[in-house]
């Protein structure tokens, strides 16, 4: 038995005696504890401060959510019939796993229908990376509620997808790991739906594991719901315990129910229908964008206000001044895992619209007589930069279809209408471009995706974009978070330290010996980092980032310690020439490959670069025998294309192909080594 606060409208605060408080969804006397809760969310007895441990309702009351205009009040209504979500949380906490169990369990597919796995990962590089890139739409039926949902990338670098789809939804699911906790992400994600008022309903997903502690990622979420200033309301979370991979849910941890009703119940009663001008003049934000071969571009949000029918004359506005009319040719709904035609689409509602050839991302779709523009989405700035070039190495041309700047100069232009996070500028020359995104993988899975459609370029080193303040210069600093086992501890935290990185909180995990470091370090020490922590840590640390702040310049970092092999001259490596060349350092190719002059073969075990011959082949004369000499390679170091990316320096180049990935110093800049 404990004691716990409690208020009642008739009577001041009294102390009473209750059961322990395990399960959240208790209230005394009809008041939740957030109702109890002084400003900064914390009771307070006397002048000590004790955080809430357990927060007990939901976040959803109709009196916040509605506006205080007079005006507005009377023509606001609140549609029951249906729930716009998002599911939000850190990379690998179980999204996408989870939407899957709500899609089998809502009867999406027929009981015979084979499955696959992520299925809302549609993309090939999402399903061999196993994550998600793309925000992707689809939608179920719940008691005669339609619950939209929407499934969101978990990487900090595609974090602009998450900021657009917020604008769409009216709650958000929170996932996070029973473990892990609140991560870097977590706290990016949760810290945009607080901005947007958002009801938040906290699901703490893979509870079956060993090492789960429920108590501690409960309490955790509430101190950071806290820290980023949430209303008390929002405090007020419902919590929900599940297990996405095995389909089952409940209000408490050690009583799960066979499936996932107490999720789907908590979204209804928790997660406000859309607030909606019924009868008002026509606005649908255009919040994202896909192209389809025969219905050209369509566009996708949620109706704020109106009606939509097919075939309706409409004015697209940018802003104020700037309106073009346009007409709805087709329209869509979202029902299951499909869209399906609709003559009408009320507001408040999740919807396609076909017909107008040049819309972008931003716009609005409003009434043509009386239409107003509603607000543009903000997404953060870039905090990465990297040249793309023109092909011009010996081998250029030779495997790629689109090769000339201009094909490039389209192609870039064409992933800005849909990328908001992402800039392009003209470079120092005609055939050069500077990209600007979120970070390294941001800008790696365009080149991935441009790769594959047959493009061939050269991308030079990330840099990161500074900003000058008062003639101070600042530099982008991240918050790094890093699982390590105890083991390995050592050498990770100097290799950190190396990089200016400081660490502000370590704590151990569980029974399995793992300790989490945290560190804010400048976003140039964490390039090329990833390669380092894993051969510091043989393999088994885990490392996440998510961008902080701007602060000062750190210093110089040096980020590489060894230089590279270089080849002298353009021909075919053979095994006679590799075997000497090998004692030198690690070979990135093999005997029998193409490689041209200037070319990287390998990484120089000591600083500075070495110029190799790997052509040169065997005296074949009638004075020396011509018995070959068995010769025993090493197996050469194969590099993806994220790899290439962090290891090469200033002077250095990335060549992609379709069919290949080679690495070679920049003939624009001065040699450097010996």
């Amino acid at each position: 038995m404990e004691l716990s606060l409690s208020t009642s409208p008739a009577s001041p605060a009294v102390l009473r005696r209750q059961p322990s408080p395990l399960l959240h969804n208790q209230q005394v006397l009809g008041v939740s504890f957030a109702s109890a809760l002084k400003p900064g969310g914390a009771l307070r007895f006397g002048s000590r401060r004790r955080p809430l441990h357990r927060p007990i309702t939901c976040s959803a009351s109709p009196s916040t959510a509605e506006p205080s205009s007079e005006v507005k009040k009377k023509t606001l209504v609140r549609r029951n019939d249906v729930r716009n979500i998002a599911i939000v949380a850190h990379v690998d906490h179980g999204k996408t796993t989870l939407v899957d169990s709500m899609l089998r369990q809502a009867k999406v597919f027929r009981d015979n229908q084979v499955m696959q796995e992520r299925i809302m990962d549609s993309n090939d590089l999402e399903r061999e990376r196993g994550i998600t890139i793309l925000s992707k739409n689809t939608s179920i039926t719940y008691k005669n509620t339609k619950v939209n949902i929407i499934d969101t990338p978990g990487h900090s670098d595609f974090g602009g997808e998450v900021e657009r789809v917020l604008n769409m939804v009216d709650g958000v699911l929170l996932v996070v790991d029973s473990v892990e906790g609140p991560m870097p992400q977590t706290r990016f994600v949760l810290k945009k739906a607080l901005e947007f008022g958002h009801a938040v309903v906290v699901v703490v997903n893979k509870i079956d594991r060993p090492s789960a502690r429920p108590e501690f990622v409960v309490n955790s979420t509430f101190e950071l719901f806290i820290e980023l200033n949430a209303t008390d309301e929002q405090c007020d979370f419902q919590a929900i315990y599940a297990s996405g991979i095995k389909g089952k849910a409940g209000l408490n941890p050690d009583d799960l129910a066979e499936d996932l009703g107490p999720l789907f119940e908590a979204i209804i009663r928790c997660v406000p229908g859309p607030n909606i001008e019924k009868d008002g003049a026509l606005q649908m934000l255009a919040t994202n964008i896909e192209y389809d071969e025969h219905k050209g571009r369509i566009a996708i949000g949620r109706l704020h206000a109106g009606a939509l029918r097919k075939g309706m004359d409409v004015r697209v506005c940018t802003s104020e001044d700037s309106c073009r009319f346009a007409r709805v040719s087709e329209l869509f709904v979202y029902e299951k895992f499909y869209r399906v035609p609709a003559d009408t689409v009320e507001a408040g509602d999740i919807c396609a619209v076909c017909g107008i050839d040049d819309i972008q991302i931003g716009e609005t779709i409003a009434d043509k007589a009386h239409g107003k523009p509603l607000p543009t989405i903000k997404v953060e700035e870039p905090t990465v930069k990297m040249s793309f070039s023109v092909n011009t190495s010996p081998f250029s041309g030779r495997e790629g279809k689109y090769v000339t700047s201009r094909n490039l100069r389209d192609r870039l232009n064409r992933e800005l209408e849909r990328n908001l996070a992402m800039k392009v500028e003209d470079g120092e020359t005609a055939d050069t471009f500077i990209i600007s995104g979120r970070g390294t993988l941001h800008i790696t899975i365009l080149i991935e995706n441009m790769r594959r459609e047959g493009y061939e370029f050269m991308v030079g080193p990330p840099k990161v974009i500074n900003k000058r303040v008062n003639d101070k210069l600042l530099e982008p600093y991240e918050v790094a978070t890093v699982e390590v086992s105890e083991n390995h501890m050592g050498p990770v935290v100097e290799l950190l330290g190396k990089r200016r990185g400081q660490m502000f909180d370590m704590q151990g995990v569980g029974s399995e010996g793992t300790v989490f470091l945290r560190y804010k370090i400048p976003t140039r020490g964490l390039l090329g980092l990833r390669n380092a922590i894993l051969t510091a840590s043989r393999g088994t640390a885990i490392l996440n980032t998510v961008f902080d702040s701007y602060g000062p310049w750190a210093g110089d970092i040096s980020t590489r310690d060894l230089g590279s092999l270089v080849a002298f001259e353009d021909g075919t490596s053979t095994s006679y020439a590799l075997a000497s060349a090998q004692e030198r350092g690690q070979m990135f190719v093999g005997a029998g490959v193409d490689v041209y002059k200037g070319q990287i073969v390998g990484i120089h075990q000591r600083p500075g670069d070495l110029g190799l011959n790997i052509c040169k082949k065997k005296a074949a004369t009638n004075i020396r025998s011509n018995k070959d000499v068995t010769v025993v390679l090493d197996t050469p170091l194969t590099y993806s294309l994220d790899d290439c990316i962090e290891y090469i320096e200033e002077d250095e180049l990335v060549e992609v192909t379709p069919l290949s990935i080679r690495m070679c110093k920049n003939p624009k800049m001065a040699k450097k080594g010996r």
